[in-house]
């Protein structure tokens, strides 16, 4: 039995889009359709909360990382500065932070008295 145009307006009617593209048929009781998008949208945030925690984790772990390397790269500058003002304090010079007898003979070579 082949519907009228009227018949397939009024289906078409009876249906509407969500954002994601699926077609819900309206049923004669609003609480029901009402119930299926609200089921819809709340499995989308569900998925969406999922996908945050997951990168939250991600970023936690790297940001552990990174203050690691940190707490390691200030734990070299104080031994550094730390050696430096003792070489410093026993030669009564600018303290090298380099600590290589390379740059200690070139920044000895760039000060010169005026």
């Amino acid at each position: 039995m082949e519907m009228t145009i009227e018949e397939e307006e009024e289906e078409e009617e009876r249906k509407i889009d969500d954002d994601d593209g699926y077609s819900i048929e309206l049923n004669e009781c609003p609480v029901t359709t009402v119930f299926i998008v609200m089921e819809r949208l709340n499995s989308k945030l569900y998925l969406q909360n999922c996908y945050i925690i997951q990168e939250n984790e991600r970023l936690r772990k790297k940001a552990q990382l990174l203050n690691q390397e940190n707490q390691a790269l200030l734990s070299e500058l104080k031994q550094k500065l730390s050696k430096a003002n003792s070489k410093a304090s026993a030669a009564n010079t600018i303290p090298d932070l380099n600590l290589s007898s390379s740059a200690s003979t070139t920044s000895a070579a760039n000060s010169t008295d005026p």
